[in-house]
């Protein structure tokens, strides 16, 4: 995410502190106290594929508060009645409580495209690998040379520097130090798979790959959608991914130029296949269930946590709205994923998941469940 979230390889961790032991966290956001019976939906949810999604979680790594509930979630049963008894047995439930006293969500998903491992005049567009000397830095306290808010860096040898932006990056900055894994025959595609963090690649001789987050150029994410609105190259109402996706192809010599105004550049890595019923390994080191992983603000709360949303959500049949009261497990973080309310769905491999993804940018109420050292 939104850099969709983008897809870390990182370890479930313990609870950050302030999710331990204050009822405001660290963006201010506030904690309040609700029961099981005041989740809305919560009775009508079926919340099987959330214990599921958690356990992988659990099978990863175990630390910090959940090391209790992911041993008894082993012995919970797979069923609505029983995933509702363990949950509400090992957690508290908190609504989280933003200044605007609202949560906030999108959705993202794995596309599915054409494209080929070797270029030819059909596919030029590649996406590349990690380079070598590409460097995580933290942001607040950068290099010498590098300026403050950056998050990635490279090392010469006149010293430390920015690394080079996307645009810089499509006009060969990199040189060979970041080799193609994969190359498409649409810049458009190539650039929304940079957005979702992910994809399956179907390949002339019809096998597929997929390919996962790698890192990124540290350069902040802009999303280009708010530049055609700014633009005023369409309006605020009619935005959605399929619109803006097919805007950029419509208009190629534009569409370049809008793409590089966000400066940020995704690295990828080849995943194994895995099970092709769910996605791909998100930044819990875990793949991603359908509609059951949710990307979140990770210096806020840890991988594992599971998450509650209840609102009104375009994920009906055609887009159509429904209200929906869901439990998600927390498997996932993205650039543009900033707050404590703050939320990405995944919904899923391929474009009847792109549809109702982009369609998804709505307030909903959000709430945390926070593990218990002993069951209720």
């Amino acid at each position: 995410m939104r850099i969709a979230a983008a897809i870390f390889a990182l370890f479930l961790a313990a609870a950050p502190a302030q999710l331990q032991a204050a009822d405001t966290l660290s963006d201010g956001s506030r904690l309040q106290t609700v029961s099981f019976a005041e989740l809305p939906g919560w009775s009508s949810d079926n919340p099987t594929l959330a214990l599921k999604a958690f356990r992988l979680s659990c099978a990863k790594s175990t630390t910090g508060g959940f090391v209790a509930a992911c041993a008894a979630s082993r012995g919970a049963g797979l069923s609505s009645k029983a995933a509702h008894a363990f949950f509400e047995k090992w957690f508290d439930p908190f609504r989280v409580l933003p200044a605007s006293q609202k949560g906030f969500v999108t959705g993202y998903f794995e596309p599915q495209v054409e494209g080929s491992l070797e270029p030819d005049d059909e596919y030029r567009y590649p996406l590349l690998a990690r380079p070598d000397d590409l460097k995580d830095i933290d942001p607040d306290k950068p290099p010498r040379g590098v300026a403050k808010g950056l998050r990635a860096a490279r090392r010469t040898a006149a010293g430390w520097e920015a690394y080079p932006t996307r645009s810089e990056i499509e006009q060969g900055a990199l040189g060979k130090s970041a080799e193609p894994i994969v190359y498409l025959a649409d810049p458009v595609d190539a650039f929304f798979i940079h957005i979702q963090g992910s994809a399956r690649i179907h390949l002339p001789d019809e096998s597929v790959i997929r390919v996962g987050y790698a890192g990124r150029n540290g350069h902040p994410y802009t999303p280009v959608g708010r530049v055609l609105i700014d633009e005023g190259l369409m309006s605020k109402d009619e935005m959605t991914a399929d619109r803006l996706r097919d805007w950029l192809k419509a208009h190629p010599v534009e569409a370049e130029r809008i793409m590089r105004r966000n400066e940020s550049y995704i690295f990828f890595r080849e995943l194994p296949p895995g099970d092709p019923s769910l996605g791909p390994v998100g930044g819990a080191g875990v793949p991603l269930t359908p509609l059951r992983s949710i990307a979140v603000d990770h210096r806020i709360h840890a991988y594992g946590t599971p998450v509650y949303l209840a609102g009104v959500l375009p994920v009906g049949p055609g887009g159509a709205m429904r209200n929906i009261g869901q439990l998600l497990i927390a498997q996932d973080t993205g650039s543009a994923i900033v707050g404590a309310a703050r939320g990405d769905i995944y919904f899923g491999a391929g474009d009847a998941a792109g549809y109702i993804a982009g369609l998804v940018r709505h307030d909903v109420d959000f709430y945390v469940l926070r593990p218990r050292e002993s069951p209720r």
